[in-house]
């Protein structure tokens, strides 16, 4: 009887203690949960909500990744993919909060729905009018000034006031600069086509964010399985799916860049198998995204790169081959003057902050094209099959660093990398972005803030790489090339 009295103790046992993980790790994920919740919550007072929410959700997002040490391998994906989900369904509850890009996604999917070519027209055109919804058109009042004015909260989101083309009339829209045509490349518009094609036009939102936690969901079983291959803890895959960033810019804001990054970390994993014609279709694909994954170049030419490139670029141009017959160098949309409004080509402006702390004048420019000429060079001479994951972090990480765009969304392709390669020290690029987005606007502390930012990423990652570089250690029975196992 001892024996089986014992026995029993030790099941009971058990079973308390994975009860009471079971109740902590829920609790966390209520937790984060309810910080996404409260970053979006529409009409929140609190303007900070979202950047406060995230710094606080990371630290949600630590805590859960320590509790799921504790959880059987083979029962983590599965975790990881419901939880993924309830953070999900936080995230689409309300519209988009910082971002409202996904109104013209939905725009351009619905013109080209009617046959037209979403570079033909401006949204203000109203050549179009009759196709224009609700949740995206309105019109506007005039101001004493005789300027359109609309109410903040009249989409959920972001109003712009503008004028209808030709006839002057106010107009109130959700579309961000509605007087340009649309910036975004071939495989962007045939994704919004094809989102929109499945819904009625009086559909708001809801698709697109829906799309971005499928499309989330996709990268995180992609992480699954080359954690798996590896040996590596799967539970890593969780820094991508319950992280507040992807939550919020992927699904909440539903940028099309987690789609590019998707397509981006396809290709390094086809290319670390030994497919370099298939990296390279992928690679293209992801180019014809949204054009900032060409970044990401450098570190996937170590493998017959010529085919890589040849497959790469008939890719790119066949996509682009029936929008550019339809509408010539219309094509180019809004890019050429968006890279001269974002300060990309110019000498001022807020781009390139880590060299503006040490020059002035034309200097940070060339500064940060020289250190990105370095860069570029050394991951192109130094990747392969067993280094991938950690020249790709590497790159782009270092790419966002020292070009410091007001964009943090552009680093949706940046993170499943970091997971992969496990340089955590990068997860500071993307803070850093997330506060010259969403932190204080007010000049001139805002500089300071936004260069105390970037400065304090830039020295967590070079005090990771001195300390990795002097330990020079890797744990035993653990391989990064991951095509073997």
């Amino acid at each position: 009887m001892e024996p089986a009295t014992g026995e029993h103790a030790a099941a009971d046992t058990s079973f308390r203690l994975q009860a009471l993980l079971a109740s902590r790790l829920l609790a966390l994920l209520a937790a984060g949960a309810f910080l996404l919740w409260w970053m979006v919550l529409p009409g929140n007072r609190f303007a900070s909500a979202p950047i406060v929410g995230s710094c606080l959700s990371w630290l949600v997002l630590l805590a859960a990744v320590r509790t799921l040490r504790h959880v059987p391998r083979e029962r983590v994906g599965a975790l990881v993919i419901a939880g993924m989900v309830l953070l999900g369904l936080a995230a689409m509850s309300a519209p988009p909060r910082t971002s409202n890009d996904s109104a013209r996604y939905a725009w351009d999917g619905i013109v080209q729905k009617a046959g037209v070519s979403p570079y033909a027209f401006v949204p203000i055109d109203e050549t179009l009018a009759d196709h224009r919804p609700a949740w995206l058109f309105a019109p506007g009042t005039s101001g004493p000034d005789g300027k359109a004015v609309c109410p903040v909260d009249l989409f959920g989101t972001e109003s712009v006031a503008a004028t209808g083309f030709p006839s002057g009339n106010p107009l109130c829209t959700a579309i961000n600069r509605p007087h340009v045509p649309t910036i975004y490349p071939p495989t962007a518009e045939i994704y919004f086509l094809a989102v929109r094609a499945a819904v009625p036009d009086a559909v708001g939102y809801l698709p697109f964010q829906l799309c971005g936690l499928l499309i989330g969901a996709a990268v995180t079983l992609m992480l699954l399985r080359v954690l798996a291959c590896t040996g590596l803890p799967v539970r890593l895959a969780a820094v991508w799916a319950w992280s507040p960033f992807m939550q919020l810019e992927a699904v909440n804001n539903a940028h099309i860049d987690v789609l590019g990054g998707a397509l981006l970390l396809g290709a390094g994993m086809l290319l670390a198998t030994g497919k370099p014609f298939r990296s390279g279709a992928a690679f293209g694909a992801a180019v014809a995204t949204k054009l900032i994954p060409l970044i990401a170049a450098p570190a996937l030419l170590f493998r017959h790169p010529a085919r890589f490139i040849a497959s790469a670029a008939c890719t790119f141009l066949l996509l682009y081959a029936p929008f550019l017959l339809a509408a010539g160098s219309g094509v180019l949309g809004f890019l050429p003057q968006y890279l001269k409004e974002e300060g990309y080509s110019q000498a001022g402006g807020l781009r390139f902050g880590l060299a503006r702390i040490v020059s002035a004048g034309p200097w940070p420019l060339i500064l940060s094209a020289a250190a990105l000429a370095v860069v570029a060079l050394v991951v192109l001479r130094t990747t392969n099959s067993r280094n991938i994951w950690e020249r790709q972090t590497l790159m782009i990480g270092l790419t966002l660093l020292i070009v410091s765009p007001n964009y943090p969304w552009y680093a949706l392709m940046l993170l499943p990398f970091i997971v992969l390669s496990r340089r955590w020290e990068y997860i500071g690029v993307i803070l850093a972005l997330d506060v010259i987005y969403m932190g204080p606007s007010t000049a001139p502390s805002d500089a300071m803030i936004n260069q105390a930012a970037l400065l304090a990423a830039a020295l967590a990652v070079a005090a990771a790489a001195w300390l990795r570089h002097r330990a020079r250690f890797v744990p035993d029975g653990i391989t990064t090339d991951w095509k073997k196992r």
